[in-house]
């Protein structure tokens, strides 16, 4: 059973609301969650329902309404601007379902973005490596296939050894046999690194490999199972 002290975040009470003309949006209504360190978790839910919403205000790009989130110990949703560009490229990486790798840089330097600013990065090549690209350092994105840029991005992600990885659809925009290569990567990298690695999805098989899935519905939390184990993503399928 998760203690205290492996406690990494800790939501109470979280909302986060939108003005869209004269109508408000209520994208999350009152979350209560706890996120361990090193667990690999599956945010699972239909569209509209607020999974990418927490993602977005876990990995500081947006901020929520009301209510509390701790990161570490430390009040997250109360730190300014400085703080929270701070704890984005320091602690958290991100990896969404396209990959935004710029097409005039290699496999190489794209991952050498992250690195050039990070605080203890790993080398790009060894990034690389660990996403089984060590011989595709110097191909441009329009080169790969959509499965190895993703995986590009990925490299991008861990280069920087962050504690937590976020990933919105990173499977979304991939076919089946792709997407659980993918996986398998993102599950090798949460043994090896120890990172939380957080996986947004709509498919709820991808829930079967990870320690808890947390199911979301019209912005709050619905159920969160516990898997007795978890499963290899080569056994998945959809």
């Amino acid at each position: 059973m998760p203690t205290q002290e492996r406690i990494l975040f800790e939501t109470r009470g979280l909302t986060r609301s939108y003005a869209l003309g004269e109508v408000t949006i209520q994208a999350l209504r009152g979350v209560d969650l706890r996120l361990y360190h090193g667990e690999l978790v599956v945010l699972l839910g239909a569209s509209g329902s607020g999974k990418s919403t927490l993602l977005n205000i876990l990995g500081g790009l947006d901020t929520p309404t009301s209510g509390s989130v701790r990161y570490a110990g430390r009040e997250l949703s109360r730190a300014g601007a400085r703080a929270l560009t701070r704890y984005r490229r320091d602690e958290v990486g991100f990896v969404f379902q396209f990959y935004n790798l710029i097409s005039s840089l290699t496999a190489r330097e794209n991952v050498a973005l992250v690195t050039e600013i990070s605080v203890d990065p790993m080398p790009p090549e060894e990034a690389l490596a660990r996403v089984g690209l060590e011989a595709r350092l110097d191909h441009f994105p329009a080169q790969l296939s959509g499965g190895e840029q993703q995986r590009v991005a990925i490299a991008r992600a861990i280069a920087k050894r962050p504690r937590v990885l976020l990933c919105d659809e990173p499977t979304g925009a991939l076919d089946s046999a792709t997407g659980i290569r993918v996986l398998e990567v993102l599950a090798r990298l949460n043994r090896e690194l120890g990172s939380l690695v957080a996986i947004i999805t709509h498919n709820a098989v991808i829930g079967e490999m990870a320690d808890r899935v947390i199911r979301l519905k019209d912005g709050r939390v619905e159920a969160i199972q516990h898997n007795d184990r978890r499963r290899p993503a080569a056994e998945l399928h959809w």
